[in-house]
Order: C-alpha cells, then sequence, then structure tokens
C-alpha cells in the first residue's frame, strides 16, 4: 500500500508536483486566455461570472498552490503536493462512490501518450466492481480546430478509454491517440448515446474537454488538471465540475503508476 507520505515524495520526485515542467509565462497566458472567453482554454465550460486575470490568478493559488503574486511572471510554475494528495483522496472517494452504485461511467482522454494507462487501470477497477464502462460512438468523426486548421478526428476506445485520433494515423485500438483540449468529443460521444436512447454516464472522468464539457452539460466530471488549465478549477468553484487534481499532466506515463494504486487502495478498487 502506497502511504500518504510515500505518494508526496513521488510527486515531488517526478516532478507532478513541486516545481513542474509547465511555466509561469504559459500559465499566465492561458488566464488571460480564459478571462477573455477564448475557446481554446475555456474547454467546452460556460462560467457562471466573470473571471478577470487577478481572480483566476488567485483561485489557481488556492487550488493549485500557484504565486499569488502577479508581478512573478517567469520561470517554472508550482504545484502544492499537498493541494494534489487533497485532489487525489477527492477522486478516489466518488469513483469509490460510483462503484458503490454500480453506475454507468465515461472515461475519456485528451493526453493519451501520458494518461491512458492511468483512466485504463480505473476502467478496469470500475469493470470489475460491476460498473459499466462506456464505449460510444466508435468510428464516429468530429471535426476539431487546431492550430494547423480544422481537422477530422475519430473516437476510438482503448481499454475502455475513449481517445480520438487521424484516420489512418494507427490501428484501431492502438495506445496512440491525439493530444487534444476540445470538449466536441465529450458532446459526440453523449450524442450519440442520447441518440439512440441509451444510458448517460452518471460519471464522467478525464481531463481536459472531457471534464469541462461534461459538466457543461450537468454530468459530473472529475479529472486532472495542469496549471495552465484553469477551466477545470473554475467549473470546481462554480460547482460544475465535482473534483480537480491539480498535477502536472505531461509527464512520462510510468510515472502515474503510483497515483494510480494510491486512487485505487483509497477507493477500495484495488484488484
Amino acid at each position: 500500500m502506497l502511504s500518504t507520505g510515500a505518494l508526496r515524495a513521488h510527486l515531488l520526485a517526478a516532478r507532478l508536483a513541486g516545481p513542474v515542467a509547465t511555466s509561469r509565462e504559459d500559465s499566465l497566458r492561458s488566464y488571460r486566455l480564459f478571462a477573455v472567453g477564448d475557446p481554446r482554454v475555456t474547454l467546452g465550460l460556460a462560467p457562471e461570472r466573470p473571471w478577470g486575470e487577478r481572480d483566476l490568478l488567485r483561485l489557481m493559488a488556492d487550488r493549485c498552490g500557484v504565486s499569488d503574486d502577479p508581478g512573478h511572471v517567469s520561470g517554472l510554475d508550482v504545484i502544492d503536493p499537498e493541494r494534489t494528495v487533497a485532489g487525489l483522496d477527492a477522486f478516489a472517494r466518488r469513483l469509490a462512490y460510483a462503484a458503490r452504485r454500480r453506475a454507468p461511467v465515461l472515461f475519456g482522454t485528451g493526453h493519451p501518450h501520458r494518461l491512458l494507462g492511468f483512466y485504463a487501470a480505473l476502467a478496469d477497477a470500475l469493470s470489475a466492481a460491476g460498473c459499466t464502462v462506456l464505449t460510444p460512438a466508435q468510428g464516429r468523426c468530429v471535426d476539431m480546430t487546431t492550430r494547423f486548421g480544422v481537422r477530422t478526428y475519430r473516437l476510438d476506445h482503448v481499454r475502455g478509454v475513449v481517445l480520438v485520433r487521424e484516420p489512418g494515423v494507427r490501428p484501431r485500438g492502438s495506445g496512440t491517440g491525439a493530444h487534444t483540449h476540445s470538449p466536441l468529443p465529450v458532446r459526440m460521444a453523449l450524442g450519440w448515446i442520447a441518440e439512440r436512447r441509451g444510458v448517460l454516464p452518471e460519471l464522467v472522468v478525464g481531463d481536459h474537454g472531457w471534464v469541462c464539457g461534461a459538466g457543461q452539460l450537468g454530468i459530473e466530471a472529475i479529472g486532472l488538471a495542469d496549471t495552465d488549465d484553469p477551466a477545470l478549477f473554475v467549473g470546481e468553484a462554480e460547482g460544475q465540475v465535482s473534483v480537480a487534481v491539480p498535477v502536472d499532466d505531461g509527464v512520462r506515463s510510468e510515472y502515474y503508476l503510483p497515483l494510480t494504486r494510491y486512487v485505487l487502495n483509497r477507493a477500495r478498487l484495488s484488484q
């Protein structure tokens, strides 16, 4: 069993918390863009009230542990490991509740290169506990705006986790998908279920637009978020997102394995 102390030490050693690779410049840029409603950083969330840059800086200092000094404009950003541990505890409690209810759950990620294994292990555990892990809209196309223009992606499922990939890039079911912040994939997945009058998820687990897009539609959502992802923390503050865990979302995939073990143990889902 991974203790809280051991988890905290791992978070710092792997740079999942403490000084992280996300730059202060990137974080502040995201806060500026969110304040003016740029969809690249709102991730499908429509805030209930205006959020100025200073409001966002104070929120992110409270939720993540970044510096609240607006004069601090360069260098690496910081995540408080205590806040990460607290977030993972809340995340685990929500998974445990879903397991007790045998609730239908949807997993989706815009970070398949890094986080697929983390979500897939959770999906396996919830499935073993009697939850239905939903895998809707296989092969459906969604057009998303990227820095290279509008591109068409297809939804695919890997180990119970929905992701998107460019058609023809990798065989169906392979673990390599596209990095995206867009809420369009979760909207496509939920719309596909609704069209067929299927069972909607009681919980969506993921990151980026998967969490914010689901929360905006009134479906409970939990996920991981970096210091340059203010939308999830705004959603949490306003009640549209249930849990946003502050953590660097771009380190090597194997570094998330201790987080997986910790969450499964805290949720009493260890196999």
